[in-house]
């Protein structure tokens, strides 16, 4: 059996079995703790989704993109390819490119709703309010916020899996060189998504629970999630979009942490990743879900 310190740094010359076990567990870990590329883009579909089933999907969805992009990724470390990253810093471009989809997406979701949002007249929209929402229950005037679609998750997916951090090294420089071949360089990646997979389809569903615990209704439910998918899509975007820039311009803004002596990666400090985490799934996202709560309990619409 491996103990944590073998599987965090895998020895050379394993046997393809072993390397494929290490894989696949480091991906299982990479799923279950705070990861600025998985956590926030889960949550904001798992809670539009409303449901269990709805979050295991979402989960299932963002991570089928990542087990993709991680699979060429592993390739590419194969072939030397991936040696760019070790060159370059591309994590503020990958932030970028997550959160202008993110911000497209959630922008997509409001569009046309009576569901407020800041910064909305910086995109030409207009305020989001209405009279009708004012002499009835919010969630019974009409609502205008589209379903959230489940396979922009899996786009997302794939663009977020091309930020590399501490798992993603382990087995782009570690693992996928050691191998064969690059076909078997490959299953490493798929190895590792499928184990971010397995705890995202788990964490989707909690996430997509979390307002079941107020005792709402289903229509009050679904009212508050779809809103809060759409907002934290859409400030969560603004929020990653401009640290993206910012780390583009100063670079070394990536490498400021503090750490925790936790040996686990997303545990081991507090850096820039986490600050997402806090900020796209803690503060606008738990925040939203609130603001939806409120607005549902203020309108008179909670049932006794």
């Amino acid at each position: 059996m491996f103990d944590l310190n073998s599987i965090l740094h895998p020895a050379s010359g394993l046997a393809i079995p072993a390397t494929l076990a290490i894989a696949l567990v480091l991906g299982m870990l990479h799923g279950l703790t705070p990861d600025e590329h998985t956590w926030p883009i889960t949550f904001s579909y798992s809670v539009g989704s409303y449901s269990s089933k709805g979050g295991m999907k979402a989960g299932f969805m963002f991570s089928g993109g990542f087990t993709i992009q991680r699979t060429i990724l592993a390739a590419l470390g194969f072939t030397g390819l991936a040696a760019v990253y070790e060159t370059y810093d591309l994590e503020g471009y990958i932030y970028v490119l997550v959160g202008v989809g993110m911000l497209l997406a959630g922008y997509y979701l409001l569009k046309g709703t009576d569901v407020h949002v800041p910064f909305d007249r910086l995109l030409g929209g207009r305020e989001h309010h209405t009279s009708k929402a004012e002499r009835v229950p919010i969630h019974e005037s009409e609502d205008r916020t589209k379903p959230v679609p489940l396979k922009m998750a899996t786009v997302h997916g794939f663009i977020a899996g091309w930020g590399v951090g501490a798992y993603a090294s382990i087995i782009v420089f570690i693992l996928a060189p050691q191998m064969p071949n690059v076909y078997y360089a490959a299953l490493v990646g798929t190895s590792f998504g499928v184990g971010t997979t397995l705890m995202q389809i788990i964490i989707g569903s909690a996430f997509a629970n979390i307002m079941r615990v107020k005792k709402l209704s289903l229509e009050q439910i679904k009212y508050v999630g779809r809103s809060a998918a759409a907002r934290t899509l859409y400030l969560g975007g603004i929020a990653f979009a401009a640290i993206g820039l910012l780390i583009v311009a100063f670079p070394m803004i990536d490498s400021l942490a503090i750490s925790t002596g936790n040996p686990i990666p997303n545990l081991s400090s507090v850096g820039v990743a986490s600050v997402l985490v806090l900020a796209t799934v803690g503060i606008i996202g738990l925040g939203n879900l609130y603001l939806g709560y409120r607005e549902i309990t203020s309108s008179g619409a909670k049932k006794p």
